[in-house]
């Protein structure tokens, strides 16, 4: 058994938009509606007899009628606003355009120069005292070594006359 179908009614443009439907659901689908025109209360149930005669006689079909003649249509828009009047032109008088304004001076490169002038010296002077450095190393380099054969030299004559003492003392216990 079918079910009973209601007349719904929505506002489309200068029409009204009836379809005869089981449901609210059923006829913003014949409608095409995105959101639910009946919470918004955009769309209504017709409960009048005259006015649901056709959509009854095509169900899901959506029926447009008119909202009105098109002279009543016309007196619902809203009233024109006046325009605003027009100022004339004095030809005569040209009016210069104003000078286009002066381009912002270039930015001084001033302080960056100084800043990498301060990094050069800095550099050149940290090379200049690791060389100076690296000259006091090389001479202390030489002290060690002139220190070294100075103390080999001094042992081995040491040495020698350790030996020498020792020959000595081993001749004068054997005689």
């Amino acid at each position: 058994m079918p079910r009973k179908l209601k007349v719904f009614r929505t506002a489309a443009g200068f029409y009204d938009a009836y379809v005869a439907a089981p449901s609210r659901k059923a006829a913003l689908a014949a409608w095409g509606a995105e959101r639910d025109l009946f919470a918004r209360g955009a769309a209504e149930e017709v409960t009048d007899p005259a006015l649901m005669e056709e959509p009854l006689a095509q169900p899901g079909t959506v029926i447009k009628r008119s909202r009105g003649s098109a002279a009543e249509q016309f007196a619902a828009l809203p009233a024109d606003r006046p325009k605003p009047k027009r100022v004339a032109k004095a030809r005569t008088a040209k009016v210069e355009p104003a000078p286009p304004p002066e381009p912002a001076p270039k930015p001084s490169r001033d302080a960056l120069d100084a800043a990498q002038d301060a990094i050069d010296v800095a550099e050149r002077d940290w090379r200049k005292e690791q060389r100076e450095l690296a000259a006091r190393q090389a001479a202390l380099d030489r002290e060690r070594r002139d220190a070294t054969e100075r103390h080999e030299q001094a042992l081995a004559d040491l040495d020698r006359a350790r030996r020498r003492a020792q020959e000595d003392y081993d001749a004068g216990l054997a005689a």
